[in-house]
């Protein structure tokens, strides 16, 4: 029961709402949501091991040291949690029409581009990324100053990058296609 309501909480305080952000009068579907590669947790996961660890500590100090070290604990656990928080409500999403990003944890930013504006996307993977199969997304396109440019810790960058890629063919935006 009480797994259950957690699970619950988390589900809808991770739920950024995609949905209210399409364009559904004009068409548009949802082509691939991206959440973060497991990976982007690892820093939270860190920082809550380390807050244990202080805690558990604390029982085997003198009681002067131990409330420093509950605070400090209570201090990393908030901070994991909320760094975590950021993680999960973090989405890349890929429509027939555009790339959007949405997040934030109590404020929410949304940055969009219409797929005619992407010039080029960099993949970078890292050593790490290519072992553990993730990577980063760099867009470029003919604006100067953009809100949608670097996509971090996407699962499976390069099957991501050819959903995109059709997705831009498919709408007849770089040329006819050529026959084989």
């Amino acid at each position: 029961m009480a797994l259950t309501f957690v699970s619950g909480v988390v589900r809808r305080l991770g739920d950024p709402r995609i949905g209210k952000h399409l364009l559904r009068e004009e068409g548009e579907v949802v082509v691939d949501e991206v959440t973060h590669h497991w990976f982007a947790y690892v820093r939270p996961a860190v920082e809550t091991g380390v807050a244990l660890v202080l805690l558990v500590g604390s029982w085997f100090v003198n009681v002067h040291v131990a409330w420093v070290l509950i605070v400090v604990a209570a201090v990393l656990l908030v901070r994991a949690g909320w760094v975590a928080l950021g993680v999960v409500r973090d989405r890349f999403v890929i429509t027939n029409m555009r790339v959007f990003r949405v997040h934030g944890v109590l404020s929410q930013s949304l940055a969009t581009m219409p797929l005619s504006r992407i010039l080029d996307i960099s993949v970078q993977k890292p050593l790490h990324g290519r072992l553990l199969g993730f990577g980063h997304f760099c867009f470029e396109s003919a604006a100067q100053e953009q809100g949608l440019r670097d996509i971090r810790y996407v699962g499976r960058p390069d099957d991501r990058d050819l959903a995109i890629q059709r997705v831009v063919q498919r709408a007849g935006l770089r040329g006819p296609r050529v026959p084989n």
